[in-house]
């Protein structure tokens, strides 16, 4: 069987379902007028039909040439205009406004327009002959709105070996888009390559440079599209897409332009236009969330699993015009406005013109700008007014659950983006403010906030929320999650996974190189004594004086600049640029500190780096700013700094290992424990596209590739729970509370009387009575020991969160834990902090011995198909027994042991006895004595060399370590040089 016929049965079969089933007409190719660009008399009965008494107006103005005037007008309206204005918004000839086509409206109270809807006349054309300069070429298939035009699309059959692979190269190569059909804006608004397994499309043909973009449903997480029982797998496409009120809906609704300006040198020189059309998990998120509103009303919730690159700004702006202006079977408005809660301040820009694109209205987004009122007033004030979309942050969040709760006959939609603020602990802070009673903490993200607002309001059937993330977390899925009538746990309401993204090349798969370094290293107690010390608290100070011993950060800083300036900066067209992720604040001082030195000690002009943290740190008594370190660059201008050739490296402490979208970032150096949605979140920064950017790099000191998997899975695909709340687990930390005897049953009897009572006005008077209630309890946790105040603190903490997140879910009717909840919350504000005695830490106790840095793992870390689950807060309490104590030798020794030192005692001898050798030597004395400690060093490492050399044959083993392992030769050379010029000062001469 040839080719052309196994295609032109798939065309027959294509259009035998358009006409019989969606009501299309069967247009032949040779009504089509290849000059204008149009079928003329499909558009002339359209609009005689629809518009007899305007098409009369044409005939008495033009005299008997209406038809001729008409269609010339229609020509260049289409070019001037484009296809879709045209079709949505109509043209004026005559001073007439003639419509081409009709949509369906809100609602069914307009009989006329309804009737004008019904008479769209949409077709389809087999063999298509669009060609004026060739008119021997046919496309398979067009589809056409009232004789204009709208897709095109070439079939291609897998049996005749045959794909959409070869339908793209056939628009590529052998489609001029000089044609008006083809050309863009002016002809068809999306050409879609076809086989019975894929789809793809693209809205305007360049040649090769041409851009096609995958239009599958997915397949078991990843691209592709899942088999059907009999039928092709893209029959979705002609059955679904194409049906007449979903083709007509995505013209109106879906489709338009987008505009960006094309700066150079600060000023707009070109702008570019993109016709954008919806890919297939935006189509239908969009439309099935659409559906549940209208179905349910407000007061519903819904979790969207969207990953990076899957186009959630699109996907919000779509979703708010669509909820903005839905209506219910009764035609009443399901909601009264919409709110967008964001951080992304291009969010409010791409609102309004993608609005203003699909209806041209104007005055349709209000943004919360904190002009010339607070936003609470100015959030308020637009509230009452009815504005149709707020759009608002993150911050001013809780304002909207305030306000709306005082206008409980007012529905709203709320959706929320997932946040892309770098500056998380500053918000929390500031969130601190305006949720009275919530513990916000400065590492809770959007997603944390979000159910904290939302224990906050309880349940207020005025609101729906309509939440986007890609990383959704255990609570936010048992808060805001669909359980499907086939389960038990509660998943995402609609996903677009990572593995999806990654297999359509919509993202990076960042774990394709990930190299990991294992640090060896040997501390020693560099006192007498034997201090007794907490083994926990120990064990972290211990832990915290190698990580920032400045031995350590300068070797991993060596290794950092020489790998990016070796592997990374050629990249990317020699734009790459690298993010550092510390651990700390203080950690990023001082890399930013040690990586300015060390380019400066190399003389390196071809490397710059910047730092990232908030607020102000203290190093060795001088303080420290974000700006400060970055040559006066303020915090709003270092994203855009960092995208000029200018800098190359990003230190970073927290603040953009979130929400920072950098397509030129191409390697990240990670000093840093990452687990979890963290992990994920970090590297993923890495992620984002950009021509020329082929792969990506991470170096990783501290994880292992199984920690970073274990990580990555849960996300890969679909997201779900472990397991569902477990009504018990409070009941425990309760028991464990009580079991402190902090306070009595008795005072949270009488804290909750006064709280609850008519009495409590919230006066001084008031206010004081609680505090009296408060108070015992108060003094009992300050009699008892550091460990204990620190093990209920803990316990606390964890009840309070905890209840506040169950009780939204579980309905426990139990007053003695909102007693108990209620009376912990206003104790554990009142609760001391930990009192800086408490702590432990290490300095002039310890010594650095030994240290090693070595690559561990190199290679791509593969995440396969997985059901792995996220958990959801199940904390049972954190209490602890009395924390043993023992000898600081004893630390030493197992943190030793965790950094897998070879060395032996004799290897330690031998280093003691180079030590006493060197103190021997009259001119290494003299030098350290009038010399400073780096220009002693010129001469003691070279004689130190030698010094092993002589003796190589008393200690082989180490000789030869000494010799072939760079980190390990500088670390004994410094820490002996250390000790020969320190004793040295004692000498007298």
């Amino acid at each position: 069987m040839s080719k052309d016929h196994e295609e032109g049965a798939f065309e027959k079969a294509i259009e035998a379902h358009l006409v019989e089933e969606d009501g299309y007409e069967s247009i032949p190719s040779d009504e089509f007028d290849q000059e204008r660009g149009i079928f003329p008399s499909v558009v002339i009965s359209f609009v005689q039909e629809t518009q007899p008494e305007k098409w009369k107006k044409l005939e008495t103005a033009y005299k008997g040439n209406a038809r001729k005037q008409f269609l010339q007008q229609l020509t260049s309206a289409l070019e001037n205009q484009g296809t879709l204005n045209v079709l949505c918004h109509g043209f004026r000839i005559a001073g007439t406004a003639i419509d081409l086509a009709a949509f369906k409206p809100n609602t069914g109270l307009n009989p006329e327009i309804e009737r004008k809807y019904k008479a769209n006349k949409l077709g389809v054309t087999r063999q298509f002959y669009y060609s004026l300069t060739d008119p021997g070429k046919s496309i398979d298939l067009a589809l056409s709105v009232n004789g204009i035009p709208v897709a095109t699309a070439e079939l291609k059959n897998k049996l005749t070996d045959q794909s959409i692979e070869d339908a793209k190269r056939q628009y590529e190569t052998d489609r001029d888009p000089a044609d008006p059909v083809l050309s863009f804006k002016r002809g068809a608004l999306v050409h879609f390559a076809v086989d019975q397994h894929e789809v793809a499309y693209t809205t305007e043909l360049a040649g090769d440079d041409t851009h096609f973009l995958p239009f599958n449903r997915g397949h078991d997480g990843g691209s592709g599209n899942p088999p059907l029982k009999s039928g092709h797998r893209t029959a979705y496409l002609w059955e679904d897409v194409w049906e007449k009120d979903s083709w007509m809906e995505i013209i109106k609704r879906f489709i338009h332009i987008d505009e960006e300006e094309i700066v150079e040198g600060g000023v707009k020189v070109d702008t570019e236009e993109t016709m954008i059309f919806p890919r297939y998990h935006q189509l239908e998120s969009v439309r099935e969330l659409v559906a549940s509103a209208r179905q349910n009303g407000a007061g519903e919730d819904y979790l969207v699993q969207h990953s990076t690159g899957s186009g959630k700004s699109k996907s919000i702006a779509w979703l708010v015009h669509r909820l903005v202006s839905l209506h219910d079977e009764d035609d009443e408005s399901v909601f009264d406005g919409v709110v967008v809660v964001t951080d992304r301040t291009i969010l409010d820009e791409q609102l309004r013109n993608t609005i203003y694109e699909l209806d041209h209205k104007t005055g349709v987004v209000h943004a919360i700008k904190d002009e010339g009122q607070s936003k609470s007033e100015e959030l308020a004030q637009a509230l009452e007014a009815g504005k149709p979309v707020i759009i608002t942050t993150l911050q001013t969040f809780p304002y909207v659950i305030e306000h709306t709760k005082g206008l409980p006959d007012r529905k709203y939609g709320v959706v929320v983006d997932e946040a892309h603020s770098s500056q998380t602990g500053e918000m929390a802070k500031e969130m601190k403010q305006i949720l009275a009673g919530q513990d916000i903490e400065e590492d809770d993200d959007w997603e944390d906030i979000l159910a904290k607002s939302a224990q906050a309001r309880g349940q207020q059937e005025n609101l729906s929320f309509f939440a986007f993330t890609a990383t959704p977390k255990g609570k936010t899925l048992e808060a805001f999650g669909h359980v499907p009538e086939d389960g038990d746990k509660p998943e995402p309401f609609h996903l677009y996974s990572m593995r999806q993204a990654i297999e359509e090349g919509f993202i990076l798969d960042v774990l394709q190189h990930y190299t990991t370094y294992d640090t060896f290293s040997e501390i020693a107690k560099a006192i007498e004594e034997n201090p007794q010390v907490p083994k926990k608290k120990a064990v972290k100070a211990v832990a915290n004086f190698l990580k920032f011993h400045p031995h350590n950060i300068s070797q991993k800083v060596k290794v950092i600049v020489e790998h990016f300036r070796n592997h990374t900066q050629h990249k990317i067209g020699g734009q790459a640029k690298a993010m550092v992720v510390t651990s700390s604040r203080l950690h990023a001082v001082r890399y930013k500190k040690a990586i300015d030195d060390y380019v400066e000690d190399n003389g390196y002009t071809d490397l710059s780096a910047l730092v990232a943290f908030s607020g102000t740190v203290e190093d060795d008594g001088i303080e420290h700013t974000e700006k400060g370190m970055n040559d006066g660059i303020k915090q709003s201008e270092l994203p855009s700094k960092f995208e000029t050739q200018e800098y190359q490296v990003l230190v970073v402490a927290d603040k953009y290992q979130t929400g920072f979208d950098e397509p030129l970032l191409h390697t990240m150096y990670v000093d840093k424990n990452l687990s979890g949605i963290q992990a994920v979140q970090t590297l993923s920064r890495l992620n984002r596209t950009h021509p020329g950017k082929d792969d990506t790099f991470v170096l990783d000191f501290v994880n292992d590739q199984e920690d970073i998997y274990e990580a990555f899975e849960p996300y890969y695909e679909r997201t779900t729970v472990e397991e569902t709340t477990d009504p018990q687990h409070i009941y425990k930390l309760e028991s464990d509370l009580d079991a402190f005897q902090i306070y009595t049953d008795k005072e949270v009897e009488k804290f909750a009387a006064a709280f609850f009572g008519p009495d409590n006005t919230g006066t001084d008077q008031s206010h004081a009575e609680l505090e009296s209630h408060i108070q015992p309890a108060r003094d009992r946790f300050k009699s008892k020991g550091e460990e204990v105040k620190d093990d209920f603190r803990s316990t606390l903490k964890s009840f309070l969160r905890l209840y506040k997140f169950q009780s939204q879910i579980v309905n426990y009717s139990d007053p003695e834990l909102e007693k108990l909840y209620t009376f912990g919350r206003f104790l554990y504000k009142e609760l001391p902090s930990a009192s800086a005695s408490s702590r432990v830490e290490f300095n002039d106790e310890l010594a650095l011995q030994y240290y090693r840095l070595e690559k561990s793992e190199e290679g791509a870390i593969d995440l396969q198909s997985s059901s792995r689950e996220v958990s959801v807060p199940t904390d049972t309490g954190t209490r602890q027994q009395d924390e043993e104590e023992v000898d600081l030798s004893t630390i030493i020794d197992q943190i030793n042991e965790k950094f897998g030192t070879d060395f032996t005692e004799a290897d330690k001898l031998f280093l003691d006895q180079l030590k006493e050798d060197a103190l021997e030597k009259d001119d290494l004395q003299k030098s350290a004595q009038v010399n400073s400690k780096e220009n002693f060093a010129l001469q003691f490492d070279e004689e130190l060399t030698k010094m092993i050399i002589d003796r190589r044959e008393r200690n082989h083993d180490l000789f030869k370590e000494f010799m072939d392992n760079d980190d390990l030769r500088d670390a004994i050379t410094e820490h002996l040089r250390n000790q020969v010029y320190q004793e040295s000062q004692t000498v007298e001469s």
